[in-house]
């Protein structure tokens, strides 16, 4: 889950003080005008994503006013729910197709895989996370806001992927990896990308995508900064 690129400046946050007041749509259309602007959106079936998640949901209600501000909040446990724009942009990278199976690892509070979820609504989203906590409440968000049926949720060392769903189509992290782990190499299948935060103290954002020899291209988009891989 990430903190956001290095050195980019957040939006201002949405002007609501009291979270009831708040109109929720109104707040995901502007976020998507903003990100369309900052052009980290440009396929219009990302932008409908990003504009049909409802983020505030998605995390704790002291920080539901903040749901549309475009920069990480907190989700308890020493976790964040990344910036807008970071999933979108990782969602723009990853580019599947409406019928891919994609392997998410860290699951965190859903969010992200939800997005993933919308862009993919003929195919599903695998997703992983280590904290059985986060698991289990990601899984009853996502099942209660509709999901269910699109997101599968494993509790399990994000490293190893989930060899029994694979092959996938492509997968990311949602979380800093020293290098990408071999396991997730070997489950996308030829074709498929991987979309990574890569490094330690120093990140960047990485996208593999895997030849038919099963040896892989790689193209960086920048430094960033992601809460490490637990496991």
């Amino acid at each position: 889950m990430a903190d956001g690129p290095a050195g980019d400046p957040t939006d201002d946050p949405v002007e609501d003080p009291v979270d009831d007041s708040i109109d929720y749509a109104e707040a995901r259309t502007s976020l998507v005008e903003r990100l369309r602007r900052r052009e980290y959106v440009e396929r219009d079936r990302v932008a409908d994503a990003i504009g049909a998640v409802p983020r505030h949901e998605f995390v704790p209600a002291g920080s539901r006013s903040q749901a549309y501000a475009d920069r990480p909040l907190s989700i308890g446990n020493d976790q964040t729910v990344s910036a807008p724009h970071m999933v979108a942009l990782m969602t723009e990278l990853l580019d599947p197709d409406p019928d891919d199976r994609i392997l998410e690892v860290g699951t965190g509070c859903g969010y992200h895989a939800a997005v993933t979820a919308e862009v993919v609504p003929e195919g599903g989203v695998y997703t992983v996370e280590y904290d059985a906590e986060l698991a289990a409440a990601a899984e009853a968000r996502l099942d209660r806001l509709g999901y269910g049926d699109r997101v599968s949720v494993r509790v399990e060392d994000g490293r190893k992927g989930w060899p029994e769903r694979a092959p996938f189509d492509g997968a990311y992290a949602t979380c800093a990896v020293p290098a990408v782990p071999d396991a997730l190499g070997e489950q996308v299948r030829p074709g498929g990308r991987i979309v990574a935060p890569v490094g330690d103290v120093s990140q960047e954002l990485v996208v593999l995508e895997k030849r038919a020899d099963g040896t892989f291209e790689r193209a960086e988009h920048g430094g960033v900064r992601f809460v490490r891989i637990r496991g």
